[in-house]
């Protein structure tokens, strides 16, 4: 295969705020069992994204990723599988699900969660130039498995996108694992049942809500947690809101625009456009968030501050929410807040601008106050999307150890 050398945009904002594929015989749900139709995980489809040499991943990484720990190539494919919404309706998702080209027949699994994304092309499944993309050749050219999914709403999922819903976020996620599984079983590779989970920005607290439900609430019957990595992520997400509200961190009101009208959809937060943002903003505001407008358009349309954006009556209840929103946030504030049986390292960066540090601190303090093990990194004075790619090494080498010791 040609070795491809296309640059790599960066993430702009938190993740992504910002090929043709070779068809695979897809896999169609009438060819599964009855009982596996109705199953979250259950496999709809599966197409070939991406077929690379160790030296073409490398490669890949140059100039973002550290590439020394290369050592397979690997094969990727885009994964549509069916899962539930934030309802807990059926519906389907897309993921990347990459395999390395090692030999071998058992692997360790990666489970990927990615961060802030708006277009829902923008994901590892469907953008060969995808930074989350990069984070899964990774991982599997160390000799892993891995499971990006999109989440619910993104790639070629149906639907809006739940923005930082715990339920869709946790079954989009472990039915991901469910159906990588399932298609590596039918490709004669077993993964095992331990199930290394990271992931970076909206995909940090996503590392916490998944390892938990692994863990305590029985997920599923075969995958158990093996060890926790989450990277740059609001895990006090009133607090980062409430920034959000007073301009304290860059592109504010995208940020918050994007939460705001994602959880009206779910929770009813307001009765019309109007009642939260001026004028003229109110008219177009729902439209561009439809998954279907790229960060450049919206940033084109809308002012990034919050004080510009929204009424002020509407930015004071997100500073102090009270009734639905209160409750709503209060599960995301508490991501953190449980006793992982696992190793645990936090991953943060002293010059994020975007997630401040304090949010390492208050999920490292939770999980204090549980008498967990774990560990608080500092990558260095590295801005919300160099962290991550800071922090990716020491992943690797994190779970290297994890799975020697546990």
């Amino acid at each position: 295969m040609t070795s491809r050398r296309t640059s790599i945009r960066m993430m702009a904002g938190a993740a992504v705020l910002g090929s043709v594929s070779a068809l695979v015989a897809p896999v169609s749900a009438a060819a599964d069992s009855r009982s596996e139709r109705v199953q979250g995980g259950a496999v709809v489809s599966v197409e070939q994204a991406a077929d690379l040499t160790a030296e073409e991943v490398a490669g890949e990484l140059r100039g973002k990723i550290d590439s020394s720990q290369v050592r397979y190539g690997v094969t990727a494919y885009r994964v549509t599988y069916r899962t539930t919404d934030s309802a807990g309706a059926p519906t389907t998702a897309s993921q990347l699900v990459v395999l390395p080209k090692n030999g071998t027949r058992h692997l360790s699994t990666v489970s990927w969660l990615h961060g802030t994304t708006v277009y829902r092309k923008d994901v590892a499944s469907e953008d060969p130039k995808s930074n989350d993309r990069l984070v899964a050749l990774l991982f599997a050219s160390t000799g892993r498995a891995v499971s990006a999914p999109d989440y619910v709403g993104l790639g070629a999922g149906e639907g809006f996108h739940p923005y930082g819903d715990p339920r869709a976020t946790v079954a989009a996620s472990v039915d991901g694992l469910r159906a990588a599984r399932t298609f590596a079983h039918r490709n004669g590779r077993e993964l095992k049942r331990k199930v290394q989970v990271s992931g970076f920005s909206q995909g940090g607290p996503a590392t916490m809500l998944v390892g938990r439900a692994l863990q305590q609430e029985g997920a599923d019957r075969y995958f158990r947690l093996g060890a926790l990595a989450p990277v740059s992520g609001p895990y006090h997400l009133s607090a980062f809101e409430a920034a959000a509200a007073d301009d304290k961190i860059a592109k504010s009101g995208i940020y918050l625009a994007y939460f705001v009208t994602a959880w009206n959809k779910m929770y009813g937060l307001y009765t019309s456009p109007g009642d939260v943002f001026r004028s003229p903003y109110d008219s177009k505001v729902e439209g561009l968030f439809d998954g279907y407008h790229t960060t450049g358009q919206i940033v084109s349309e809308l002012p990034a501050a919050s004080k510009d954006l929204f009424t002020e009556d509407f930015l004071n209840k997100i500073r102090k929410p009270d009734g639905v929103l209160k409750d709503k946030l209060r599960p995301m504030d508490n991501t953190c807040d449980w006793r992982p049986n696992v190793p645990v390292e936090i991953f943060h960066g002293r010059g994020d601008r975007d997630v401040d540090f304090s949010h390492a601190t208050y999920c490292a303090d939770q999980l204090t106050r549980n008498g967990a093990a774990h560990r608080l990194t500092d990558v260095g004075d590295y801005d919300h999307n160099g962290s991550v790619w800071q922090a990716l090494p020491r992943i690797v080498r994190f779970f290297d150890e994890s799975a020697k010791t546990n």
